[in-house]
């Protein structure tokens, strides 16, 4: 008797959205199905399913041991938030090859459900950075006697929600800062700024309102700007490493000695970007915007004003209390602006990442002024990362 051949070995997903993605939050079940398909009859040990989701990160640092004596070090961390194991056919002794136990599948194409529960405590959002990831996913392993397993693996995205509709992100975010220049002997006038935004949480595709003073009282000409940056923190073995990248930007006028200009509400749009990770203990994603003035030939004047880059949107009606509307106008004061009325709801998460975008989307990139060229590089799920990706952190049959 001949025997068959496997075909294809896939896995799918019952996805819990409309847009057919396979998104999941803590507390969710992941259910789905491993399709075979064979020509032939096949002879079958086992067929199983291997659940895992962790965060890892990995970089290395040359030390210098003197007397021309260099070695690397190597700083690596890992975090499992689970891992699940279930056998779809047979049983649990890959290395028993004798012929009683075996099972036999027909000829054609066969589906095999699975179903585990994602843990109800809270799990880090899927990640693609520099030196690190937070990675979930499903390998489906067949095992036949005398042969090598067929193994796939599959990814799936996870998402710890961050609503902004909480008092601490609904405060608004606002700073004062001066400098004095000084040339040799001669001390020309200060260069403030003064800088606010009106709450601390935003969603993708929404665009940050900036109310801003800047008053030029020195001999230059200096350039105000803005910018947001995300960073990104790894830790391992009591070191941290940091990447910082531009996500978006804007340039005001050139102040000559003696003007002012007023930001009344420049709008700066946040791209799609990964939301913050805040929860990780070995892999942190936090955001800002810096409001800043560029002096040619000293450095610059800035403002850091923190930012949380949430999930779900801001709610149209109702969402803040009379205590933060007032504290709001109050903190206006001395910036002598108004805030405009509330804006349009912005829209939610789906709308602005499209499928591309979220499948294409998870890398922190360079830090360039044309963040648009920055997203067409390789992206995963819907969380940004920038085109530059290091290798994979691990092989894809690694656990």
């Amino acid at each position: 008797m001949v025997l068959g051949k496997v075909k294809s070995l896939t896995i799918s997903f019952d996805c819990l959205n409309d847009s057919n993605v396979p998104v999941y939050s803590s507390g969710d079940t992941v259910s789905g199905r491993v399709n075979l398909e064979v020509t032939g009859e096949i002879r079958v040990k086992s067929l199983k399913i291997h659940a895992r989701g962790h965060a890892k990160v990995r970089w290395t640092e040359s030390r210098n041991a003197g007397s021309n004596t260099a070695y690397t070090q190597n700083y690596t961390e890992e975090v499992e938030y689970f891992n699940h194991k279930d056998i779809l056919i047979g049983h649990e002794r890959d290395d028993d090859n004798s012929e009683e136990g075996f099972n036999t599948i027909h000829s054609g194409r066969h589906e095999y459900a699975f179903s585990f529960e994602l843990p109800q405590t809270p799990l880090a959002t899927s990640f693609e950075g520099r030196h690190g990831s937070v990675r979930y996913w499903v390998k489906a392993e067949l095992h036949r006697p005398w042969l090598l397993p067929v193994k796939l693996k599959k990814e799936f995205t996870v998402f710890e929600h961050i609503d902004i509709n909480t008092p601490s992100l609904l405060s608004p975010q606002a700073g004062t800062k001066e400098k004095t220049l000084c040339c040799w002997f001669c001390t020309s006038g200060p260069i403030s700024l003064s800088a606010k935004i009106e709450r601390k949480g935003y969603t993708p595709g929404e665009s940050i309102q900036i109310f801003a003073e800047i008053e030029n009282c020195s001999s230059r000409m200096v350039v105000p700007k803005a910018a947001i940056y995300q960073t990104q923190a790894f830790y391992a073995k009591g070191k941290m490493k940091e990447v910082k990248q531009l996500v978006a930007n804007l340039r005001g006028e050139s102040l000559s000695s003696g003007k002012t200009e007023t930001w009344n509400g420049k709008l700066l749009k946040i791209p799609p970007v990964s939301p913050s990770i805040l929860d990780c203990s070995i892999i942190r994603v936090e955001y800002s915007l810096m409001v800043y003035v560029d002096i040619p030939g000293a450095m610059d004047l800035f403002l850091n004003l923190p930012l949380v880059i949430g999930t779900i949107p801001l709610h149209p009606f109702g969402s803040r209390t009379s205590s933060v509307s007032s504290q709001c106008s109050m903190n206006m004061n001395w910036l002598g602006l108004s805030l405009p009325e509330r804006p349009e709801a912005p829209p939610s998460y789906a709308e602005v990442v499209t499928e591309e975008q979220r499948r294409n989307n998870l890398a922190p990139g360079s830090a360039c002024d044309d963040f648009e060229r920055a997203l067409q590089g390789p992206l995963f799920a819907y969380i940004q990362e920038f085109r530059f990706l290091p290798p994979p952190l691990y092989s894809e049959d690694s656990h």
